[in-house]
């Protein structure tokens, strides 16, 4: 319960800093630096997605090494490429 109202006072708290930030620097010829990084700052954190979930309970996550596999089979020199069958590679 006690983590449950600290992380609702962080996000109105840090909520409120940033309208305060976005009002300031809509409202009075004299804002700053500080009140353009918190509202860039809050607005970058905007985008970040809200339903994050780790990657093993995500449906369809794809497996850890992917990717890394899929270069080193590109590696082996499957053919095409510059150069021809080997992907240009020196012989």
């Amino acid at each position: 319960m006690v983590g449950r109202i600290a992380r609702w006072g962080a996000g109105l708290g840090f909520g409120a800093l940033w309208w305060w930030a976005v009002v300031r620097l809509t409202v009075t010829p004299d804002a700053g630096v500080l009140e353009g990084a918190v509202a860039a700052g809050g607005w970058g954190l905007s985008l970040l997605p809200v339903h994050c979930v780790p990657k093993k309970r995500a449906t369809g996550a794809l497996a850890t090494g992917r990717w890394v596999r899929a270069w080193r089979v590109g590696d082996r020199g499957l053919g095409g490429g510059l150069g021809g069958p080997g992907g240009g590679r020196r012989g």
